[in-house]
């Protein structure tokens, strides 16, 4: 059985079968199974991609036309952690592009990058929607408010140690 390889770890091509099962290989539910094949690899690997092509009977071109729109979907390897830092005016102006310049420098990378250890991707976004708490950054799915230059290292150093911790 072929396996389909990602940074989350591996499924099967009977692990993509299986997603494309659940959603009775409806080919108008392309989004939500590529959404559970990241899910599961933490990004979208060509293997993959050519798996739910395969599985739905629909060319290539088009799961990698839905793959590459949305930009929810990676199609190259992303961190355990995703951070991402709000830019948003009300963020904007009480600091974040400093904390976001405190971040690239901490990790290594830049804005869209991920460490080489995979375990952090540093994204920037428009508005997380809580602009009386900015400057605001989200890691995973955690929201970290009235965040200031000098707590940037303490942030990032608690999830590096939950990592070692699981």
């Amino acid at each position: 059985m072929a396996k389909v390889e990602g940074q989350g770890g591996s499924i099967t091509a009977m692990g993509v079968k299986a997603i494309v099962e659940k959603y009775q290989g409806d080919k108008g539910q392309l989004v939500s199974i590529l959404q559970d094949v990241q899910g599961e690899l933490r990004y979208l690997p060509k293997d993959a991609l050519e798996e739910v092509s395969r599985e739905l009977d629909v060319p290539l071109s088009q799961v990698y036309s839905v793959a590459t729109f949305f930009r929810a979907f990676s199609l190259t390897p992303r961190g355990r952690h995703t951070v991402k830092v709000c830019l948003g005016t009300a963020c904007h102006v009480r600091g974040a592009a400093r904390v976001a310049d405190l971040m690239e420098l901490d990790l290594g990378i830049k804005r869209g990058e991920t460490t080489g250890d995979l375990e952090f991707t540093l994204e920037t976004v428009g508005c997380v929607g809580c602009c009386a708490l900015g400057p605001m950054v989200m890691v995973n799915d955690d929201y970290h408010g009235h965040l200031t230059s000098d707590k940037v290292n303490n942030l990032l150093k608690r999830y590096r140690n939950a990592n070692h911790d699981e």
